[in-house]
């Protein structure tokens, strides 16, 4: 992917070197209108499961087993055709994975754009 894959807040400003912007919480961010989130695509299959989010509590002490947990979430056939979607879209230029969550660093979206650049695929991370 010759594009880099970001990720930030769904409630800060689009801006054209957004690239795509895919939503990818389960559940629609809090006071946001559709239309105000200039998404390309929201894809809430690729997010983690509700027993995983609600066991995180986004708690920092709980990041890594979180990341641990979701990575192995990611490689469930369930999760195939959204990634397969977000490679896609990665593959025809920047992609910017948005989310809710006031910490994005310690959120599905860094986790996910890690597992999409090839850091679960050569074994690092």
């Amino acid at each position: 992917m010759a594009e880099p894959i970001t990720y930030r807040r769904v409630y800060e400003e689009a801006a054209p070197e957004d690239g795509a912007r895919v939503l990818v919480d389960r559940v629609w961010p809090r006071g946001m209108r559709k239309d105000d989130a200039h998404l390309d695509t929201w894809l809430r299959d690729v997010a983690p499961s509700t027993e995983l989010r609600r066991w995180y509590g986004h708690e920092p002490a709980r990041f890594t087993e979180f990341r641990r947990r979701y990575r192995a979430e990611l490689r469930d056939p369930a999760h195939e055709s959204a990634l397969r979607q977000l490679r896609d879209l990665a593959g025809r230029g920047r992609l910017t994975l948005l989310t809710a969550t006031k910490d994005v660093d310690r959120s599905q979206a860094a986790v996910l754009a890690e597992w999409l650049c090839g850091a679960e695929r050569s074994g690092s991370g």
